[in-house]
């Protein structure tokens, strides 16, 4: 399972999903499931797998999404908030760190190098 919203955080945590757990083969050994949590749902994603947009708060809506989907990995991507935006807005991949009933795996998009 892994969780999606419109940020380059989210894109990367995708990708890196799809370059390390999904080969060119008949016979895919993983389902993948895409959750979206929105403040209010508007649509189904149509993208490669099931795709869910659901209504409430990420936090919530993610660790409920892998009992639901009976996941055996979340992954979450990084948005690298600092300490003060993370005490304000809260982290929720630390969340489903500690609350998700599966393993979870925080991505970070690697830094560029000027």
């Amino acid at each position: 399972m892994v969780a999606i919203d419109e940020s380059e955080h989210s894109a990367y945590a995708l990708k890196w999903t799809l370059d390390h757990f999904f080969t060119p083969t008949p016979n895919p050994i993983f389902k993948l499931v895409l959750i979206h949590a929105k403040p209010s749902a508007i649509s189904t994603l149509g993208l490669a797998g099931p795709a869910e947009v659901i209504e409430g708060d990420a936090r919530n809506v993610l660790c409920d999404a892998v009992d639901k989907h009976h996941a055996s990995i979340l992954v979450v991507g990084s948005h690298a908030y600092g300490t003060i935006k993370r005490a304000v807005l809260g982290s929720v991949s630390d969340y489903c760190a500690h609350h998700a009933h599966c393993t979870v795996m925080i991505v970070k998009k690697p830094k560029t190098k000027h």
